[in-house]
């Protein structure tokens, strides 16, 4: 299994924060660095101020050297697909092929509001149109072009220079890896079939997951998809302590629970968070992200590498 960082630098981290833990998750053979996309603070004040997801990464591609990188996710409101088809394309450019794309119709009203962002009631349609450009803006090569006439996006002669360094598209056409989330049961599938490399579930019901992934497979299927080529994976909360009492105290800094965290995390002793992860790759869970919500602590990092994922490797 697959074990990446996930962080939420809305809730307040600088860059120098988040380079940090990136080459921390870096030197500890974790597989990938991956942000949230946001803009606005959730239950803090946000300090020391709001970042921008793919700025922060276009600085990792070129201070990081071997970790993969990405979004989870990038809401299609917050930028035009032509536009973000350019943008992730250059910063895998910078990265030389280590960035993959989290994209997702967008849930946070408040945030929209906040910024000036359209926030459409239908979201849905728009994600699709996302997917079809940016997937169709990569395939084109440099001497073509690429129209796409859509309820909601138009593009007319736009030229074939957004060239990720990847060949992850259908065919081995150029284009980075492409993750699909959310828990619909029916257009969340579909769009994942066609589009994605990986399908998501963020924060699920532990006991709710074969049965999403079930969906996904059955989607995956109906597309003709060969079987294993769309990958499933989850994200959990991670609060680890080498015993009860440090546990508690990791609990405490990010505002949580501990009983709460044992039930939806990957979480409590070393021993537990082991046994939760093996439980995971049981459920049919091919990647996980580990949801690292304090970023001045770096020793967590050390002992879910050092600690918690050799002893779920070897049960």
């Amino acid at each position: 299994m697959d074990v990446r960082i996930f962080t939420e630098p809305q809730q307040g981290a600088s860059y120098d924060d988040l380079l940090r833990t990136a080459l921390a998750a870096e030197a500890l053979g974790f597989d990938a660095f991956f942000r949230s996309d946001h803009y606005l603070p959730m239950g803090t004040d946000g300090l020391p101020g709001t970042t921008d997801a793919w700025t922060t990464l276009a600085g990792l591609a070129r201070d990081t050297t071997t970790i993969r990188l990405g979004t989870l996710v990038s809401p299609v409101t917050f930028r035009h697909a032509g536009a973000l088809a350019v943008q992730v394309a250059q910063v895998d450019q910078m990265s030389g092929g280590r960035v993959e794309l989290g994209l997702g119709a967008g849930w946070f009203a408040r945030e929209h509001e906040a910024f000036g962002l359209p926030f459409p009631a239908r979201r849905f349609g728009i994600l699709a149109e996302h997917l079809e450009v940016v997937t169709g803006l990569w395939a084109t090569p440099s001497d073509a072009t690429f129209t796409f006439r859509g309820e909601h996006v138009t593009l007319v002669d736009a030229p074939g220079l957004a060239t990720p360094v990847q060949r992850a598209g259908r065919g081995g056409a150029p284009g980075v890896p492409i993750i699909v989330g959310g828990s619909g049961p029916r257009r969340t599938p579909e769009l994942a079939a066609r589009f994605a490399a990986e399908y998501n579930a963020s924060f699920p019901e532990i006991d709710a997951i074969p049965a999403r992934f079930a969906t996904i497979r059955e989607a995956a299927t109906a597309a003709e998809r060969p079987d294993g080529d769309l990958l499933c994976s989850v994200a959990l909360v991670c609060a680890v302590g080498r015993d009860e009492a440090e546990f508690r105290r990791r609990a405490d800094a990010i505002g949580r629970e501990p009983a709460e965290l044992r039930e939806h995390g990957v979480c409590g002793t070393v021993d537990e968070a082991a046994e939760r992860i093996d439980a995971l790759r049981g459920m049919g869970v091919e990647r996980l992200y580990l949801q690292v919500l304090d970023l001045g602590d770096p020793d967590l990092l050390e002992l879910v590498a050092r600690e918690v994922l050799p002893r779920a490797n070897a049960r």
